[in-house]
């Protein structure tokens, strides 16, 4: 769904009753990238996106991005970057994430794990 331009998008009332285990919400369409505000409750599964870099930035909570050989942990106001082939899962720290996230409209993701997997709304 297309988000019309001249659009205020209220970020805290798109995800303020969100209590899924991952939902994620397109907010807006920049040329041929998406923005789109994550909620999660639980890990997500070990993927990598081979065609694009993904960013994140955090809104609420706190943000684990585990990656093959290191972890970061994202706070509020802090935003980074995984580039595309890197195999890496987030996770809240906590009860509850919220972020942003950047990336190519016609991201791939390829899971690299034998683990279930969590729907992506």
């Amino acid at each position: 769904m297309e988000t019309p331009v001249l659009t205020v998008i209220d970020i805290s009332g798109k995800t303020a009753e969100i209590s899924d285990i991952y939902k994620n919400i397109p907010l807006a369409f920049i040329n041929d990238h998406v923005i789109r505000v994550s909620v999660m409750t639980q890990p997500f599964y070990w993927h990598l996106h081979p065609n694009s870099d993904e960013s994140f930035l955090v809104i609420e909570g706190s943000l684990f991005i585990d990656l093959e050989n290191t972890m970061i942990e994202l706070l509020p106001g802090q935003l980074f970057t995984v580039p595309k082939n890197t195999n890496h899962r987030t996770r809240p720290n906590g009860s509850k994430s919220v972020n942003l996230t950047f990336e190519l409209r016609d991201m791939e993701t390829i899971k690299t794990d034998n683990s279930e997997d969590i729907p992506k709304s």
